[in-house]
């Protein structure tokens, strides 16, 4: 029958087209593509088991992050320890340069480390201890004078008014109840905490030392995974990494303990109280990179103010000059080897450290983004530069 004019009219199939394809030059999907859709289809297929799989997937990671919550204070140790021996690798290598063995290189550096403690614990502790309780004593005495002071005669009867009523809600809080109890309750903490820092010093110490000794193996271990076309690169790149971190870890160590000094001096030499202690205290908070130093200003001029406002005046103004001193000539002779870091970066850094792992986050947050920009500058960026 013949074809109708108004049909419409169907193409007929290329065969020779079709034969002409070559099957070679379609590309082939990958074998974890075909599992992985394989996979999904069957679980798919089965949603009970797939849903099963699912919850003891999340179990798991629920119990791996209880049992890490639960040895996050061996964590802290173990990482500390790490860092530590990066730390005091570079004063070992150099004793090995003079011709000391590895051995008596970490012998020696750590028979330097027991006398600097046991300095400490003789000359340090004790007057700290007693100025400490000195400075509790003080305080009273020292609100108490306020209204026969030449400065608070010179205020006018408003200001006068507005210090008395602060000095008496001060004094309301310090003797109500709930205060004295959070008060017990923080030195009882602090004694526990005192004797648990005393067992955690021994594991971190045993810790430091198996690590550095082990250092060199250790580093060997991990060049042997990587790739034998890329070792020469990870050895270079993790011998710069180590290098920056024990730069700035004994950096920001040495510049904490000039700034300890040179506070413990200034305190003797204007006639300030509680010397050894705010020596102490600026040790403590110099350690935060860039900003310690600044915030000390602060508090040791707050503090001195107690004693005599033109006390306070020459005491912030000989720790500023010194500021000027450590950021211009002292920090970059001590951190020359150290990686340059926003300050942007330092402080959320130290932030971020400080509330992870209180002090020791923010000693260890300079080293670690060091590591990072590094890692960012010599693997990331050139990778990314190729992609054209």
């Amino acid at each position: 029958m013949p074809d109708s004019p108004d049909a419409p009219s169907v193409p007929e199939p290329d065969t020779e087209a079709a034969a002409s394809v070559d099957p070679t030059s379609i590309p082939e999907v990958p074998e974890r593509t075909r599992r992985l859709t394989a996979a999904v289809v069957a679980g798919l297929d089965h949603p009970v088991a797939l849903g099963f799989l699912v919850t003891i997937g999340v179990l798991i990671a629920l119990v791996l992050g209880l049992a890490v919550t639960s040895i996050g204070a061996i964590l802290v140790y173990i990482v500390l320890a790490m860092f530590l021996a990066v730390g005091l690798d570079p004063l070992v290598r150099r004793l090995e340069g003079r011709g000391v063995t590895r051995g008596a290189g970490i012998a020696i550096v750590f028979c330097g480390f027991a006398i600097v403690m046991a300095a400490l614990l003789v000359f340090v502790f004790p007057p700290v201890l007693a100025q400490i309780g000195q400075l509790v004593t003080a305080i009273p005495e020292a609100i108490a004078a306020v209204p026969q002071s030449a400065w608070f005669a010179g205020l006018d009867a408003d200001s006068q008014e507005a210090v008395l009523a602060g000095i008496e809600q001060a004094g309301d809080w310090v003797t109500a109840p709930s205060t004295l109890a959070h008060l017990g309750g923080g030195l009882l903490s602090a004694g526990i905490g005192f004797i648990g820092a005393i067992s955690a010093t021994f594991i971190v110490v045993a810790l430091t030392l198996y690590f550095l000794a082990s250092l060199a193996a250790s580093k060997r271990a991990l060049y042997a995974l990587a790739p034998a076309r890329s070792r020469a690169r990870v050895e270079d790149l993790t011998e710069r990494i180590t290098g920056s971190v024990g730069s700035a870890l004994l950096g920001s160590v040495t510049l904490s303990i000039i700034n300890a000094a040179v506070v413990f001096v200034l305190h003797l030499l204007i006639g300030l109280p509680f010397p050894a202690l705010m020596a102490v205290i600026a040790f403590v908070i110099t350690l935060i990179p860039l900003f310690g130093s600044v915030i000390f200003l602060v508090l040791g001029s707050l503090v001195a103010l107690f004693t005599s406002p033109l006390q306070a005046l020459i005491f912030a103004i000989c720790y500023l000059v010194y500021i000027q001193i450590e950021s211009y000539v002292v920090s970059p002779r001590v951190m020359n080897k150290a990686i340059s870091i926003p300050p942007a970066l330092v402080l959320i850094g130290a932030l971020a450290g400080g509330a992870l792992m209180g002090i020791v986050g923010v000693l260890l947050a300079l080293p670690v983004i060091a590591s990072l920009l590094l890692i960012l500058r010599e693997v990331i960026v050139p990778r990314q530069n190729l992609k054209v």
